[in-house]
């Protein structure tokens, strides 16, 4: 078969992978080349070892059915570097050298914002001298808010710019699994070469370590090992050390010597940026207006914001219409009908009382001091926003006001969310506090 009509081939199946799993789909993708085509068997090239594993990990199965579907032949895809050898072994057979990493998850490819410049910064700094700036550190949020990203994209940085340096990173399950594997094996002293000679340790989830005493103990030893000979330590938890459940105080100790960098969830601004990246490494174009649309109504993790993203580009290449508003909005109208359907508008004025310190008396009455009268109307318009109710049933429950109020009240705040920064600030940080307490 000529080089021509390979490549076209190859466009083709390109084409019907992203149909088939848009989740998966990535930008760089078209970076990938055939390096052989020989019968029943489609070699596929990458520029970098962590897009062989993706690729292997997460899009073996969809490129080998695309290919079957195009070719009309039993095919099988095969993910090798494409500086490989001329005898080229399929990445299930080429030995994987260091951590498993995802090819998205780079310091190039982190959004930062407020919610999470110290942690981006502090995994900057360490990544660029081991062991001596801040050791250990520890990065803590809640799952979905980018501590892995930040991670991964440490050991990215390591592995590219410090030729020789050893690297381990795991899940904190992972490392208590193989610790119970030594111990039934009797390969205890393997175990502990393997963990107490390396540069740098990157530990996922360490909170997993709860109520696992000798997984403790092994621990604290691998982590007086790396820090007495000046190896960095990295770790992650949905929680402050102080705040991870039966581990020992000894272990909280050390986990405070170094930085502890919490990450929040992001602003509306930084959701925003988040989606655009997103989007650009899937190789999808969204406007400004949707990705605003969607930031406003998905807040809870980037995950969410993530998959979003995957069904709104999933419908546009069902329909074959580009990504519109009205498009985003049918495609997410169930998710954000069931983020939305179990918020009262009591859970609402509950938490702008307590914001406030005003009492529901107050918001219900006939006061019209500054004070009262703005928690007032932005209980009206997030009840709007976040309700599917009328505008006589929130002019009911704040003291039987008619809807034209309950409508100026949303115009009002409306506005000042659009000229004051600090006013939309406010109305993200309620909205989080409402959503966390009803999903509480």
């Amino acid at each position: 078969m000529a080089a021509r009509e390979v490549r076209i081939i190859f466009a083709q199946v390109l084409e019907r992978v992203r149909t088939l799993d848009p989740a998966n789909a990535r930008r760089w993708f078209d970076q990938l080349a055939i390096l052989n085509f020989d019968g029943g068997s489609l070699a596929v090239g990458c520029p970098d070892q962590a897009q062989v594993q993706y690729l292997q990990d997460h899009c073996r199965e969809v490129f080998t059915r695309a290919a079957q579907q195009i070719t009309g032949h039993l095919v099988v895809v095969d993910f090798c570097l494409a500086t490989a050898p001329s005898r080229l072994a399929s990445a299930a057979e080429s030995p994987v050298v260091g951590p498993r990493l995802h090819p998205d998850y780079t310091f190039e490819n982190f959004v930062v914002g407020p919610s999470n410049r110290l942690a981006h910064a502090s995994c900057v700094a360490v990544s660029q001298s081991l062991g001596n700036t801040y050791n250990p550190l520890f990065l803590y949020g809640s799952s979905g808010l980018g501590k892995t990203h930040l991670l991964h994209a440490v050991c990215h940085y390591v592995r590219q710019a410090a030729l020789g340096v050893t690297v381990e990173l795991l899940s904190c399950e992972e490392f208590v699994n193989r610790f119970i594997l030594a111990i039934e094996e009797g390969n205890m002293a393997g175990f502990q070469a393997q963990f107490r000679g390396v540069d740098l340790l990157v530990i996922d989830d360490v909170q997993f370590l709860s109520d696992r005493e000798h997984s403790q103990e092994e621990f604290f030893h691998t982590f007086n090992a790396l820090y007495n000979n000046g190896k960095q330590i990295i770790l992650s938890s949905d929680s402050p050390p102080a705040e991870i459940p039966s581990v020992e105080a000894r272990l909280v100790s050390r986990f405070n010597w170094g930085l502890v960098a919490r990450i929040d969830p992001p602003s509306f601004e930084t959701r925003v940026a988040i989606l655009q990246k997103k989007a650009d490494l899937r190789g999808v174009e969204i406007s400004d207006e949707v990705a605003e649309y969607v930031a406003r109504y998905v807040q809870a993790n980037i995950r969410e914001l993530e998959g979003a993203l995957t069904t709104i580009y999933a419908m546009s290449v069902t329909e074959r219409q580009p990504i519109s508003r009205a498009l985003s909005q049918r495609a997410l109208e169930g998710q954000i009908r069931l983020a939305s359907k179990n918020i009262a508008i009591a859970d609402i004025i509950n938490v702008v009382r307590r914001h406030f310190n005003v009492r529901l008396a107050d918001l219900q009455g006939k006061r019209r001091s500054q004070s009262i009268t703005e928690p007032r109307q932005i209980c009206m318009y997030m009840a709007r926003a976040l309700t599917k109710h009328s505008l006589e049933e929130i002019g009911g429950h704040l003291g039987g006001r008619d809807h034209t109020t309950v409508m100026h009240a949303c115009a009002k705040i409306a506005d000042a969310a659009a000229a004051d920064p600090k006013m939309k600030a406010l109305l993200d940080e309620l909205t989080k506090q409402i959503t966390q307490a009803v999903q509480s």
